[in-house]
C-alpha cells in the first residue's frame, strides 16, 4: 500500500494508465466494435482501426478526435476524479466494514477495489455520457441519462472483474518493484520493534493510523477489563469480611 502522498500518485497514475486504456480497448472493440466493423467494409476495408480511419476518428464533445486525444482526455479525468475521489472514499468505505487490523490484508485490499469501482465507475460512465452524447441530434436530458444508465450497464461488469482480476494485482506487482527498498526498509522495521516489544514508529498511512488507533483502543479495553475485575475481586473481599 501508498506510504506517502507521492507514492499515492504514483499508485494511481498506474492504475488510471492501465485502466484508461483497457476500456478504450474495449468501447471501441466490444461496445462499439459492430459499428466500426460495419464502416470498414461498407468502404471495402476491414477491422475496427479501419471504421474509425473511415469516420475520421471517435466522436467527443460532438468533433471527431484521434484515439490518443480520446486516451488523453480520459486519463486526465480519471486521474482527477481517482485522486480527489475514488481513493480517499473508496478506503474510507473499506473501513466502515471491515478492521484494516483485524481482517488478513488481501480482505481488506479486495474491499478496497470494490468500494473503487462502485465510485468511479458511476462517475467516469457520468463523464462519458456527456463526452460521447451525439450533440448533432440535440441535447435531451432524459437521452444523457438513459445513456448514462447504458454506459454503467456496459461498463460496471467490466471494471469490476478487469480491477479485481488483473488491473490491481498487475499494478500492485509493478508498485512494489518501484519501492522495494521503501517496502523492505518498512518492514525490517516493524519486525525489530516488534521483536522489542515496542509500537513502532508513527503510522505512515490511512491504514496504519487506523490500525494503530485500534491497537491503542483494545490495550485501553483491556486495561480497563482488569481494573473492573480486581475492583470486583477486592469488593467480594470486603463483603466476606
Amino acid at each position: 500500500m501508498p506510504q506517502n502522498k507521492f507514492q499515492r500518485m504514483v499508485f494511481a497514475f498506474l492504475t488510471v494508465l492501465i485502466t484508461v486504456h483497457g476500456y478504450v480497448f474495449y468501447s471501441l472493440y466490444v461496445v462499439n466494435g459492430a459499428y466500426f466493423q460495419g464502416l470498414a467494409e461498407a468502404a471495402g476495408l476491414h477491422g475496427v482501426l479501419a471504421g474509425i480511419g473511415v469516420q475520421g476518428g471517435v466522436l467527443m464533445f460532438g468533433k471527431l478526435l484521434p484515439i490518443w486525444a480520446i486516451i488523453l482526455i480520459e486519463f486526465c479525468c480519471a486521474f482527477l476524479l481517482e485522486n480527489l475521489l475514488g481513493s480517499p472514499l473508496s478506503f474510507k468505505l473499506a473501513c466502515r466494514v471491515f478492521d484494516p487490523r483485524k481482517n488478513h490484508p488481501m480482505i481488506f485490499e479486495s474491499a478496497i477495489i470494490c468500494a473503487t469501482v462502485g465510485i468511479m465507475c458511476p462517475l467516469m460512465s457520468f463523464l462519458a455520457a456527456w463526452m460521447y452524447y451525439p450533440y448533432y441530434e440535440g441535447f435531451r436530458l432524459l437521452t444523457l441519462l438513459a445513456n448514462w444508465l447504458k454506459l454503467v450497464c456496459y461498463n460496471f461488469p467490466f471494471a469490476y472483474f478487469s480491477q479485481l482480476f488483473f488491473i490491481q494485482p498487475a499494478v500492485r506487482v509493478i508498485f512494489k518493484a518501484l519501492f522495494s527498498r521503501q517496502i523492505k526498509a518498512r518492514e525490517e522495521a516493524q519486525l525489530s520493534a516488534e521483536a522489542k516489544g515496542e509500537n513502532g514508529e508513527r503510522p505512515l498511512d490511512e491504514t496504519e493510523a487506523i490500525a494503530d488507533i485500534y491497537k491503542r483502543i483494545n490495550e485501553i479495553q483491556k486495561n480497563l477489563d482488569h481494573e473492573h475485575r480486581r475492583r470486583k475481586a477486592l469488593e467480594e473481599k470486603v463483603e466476606q469480611k
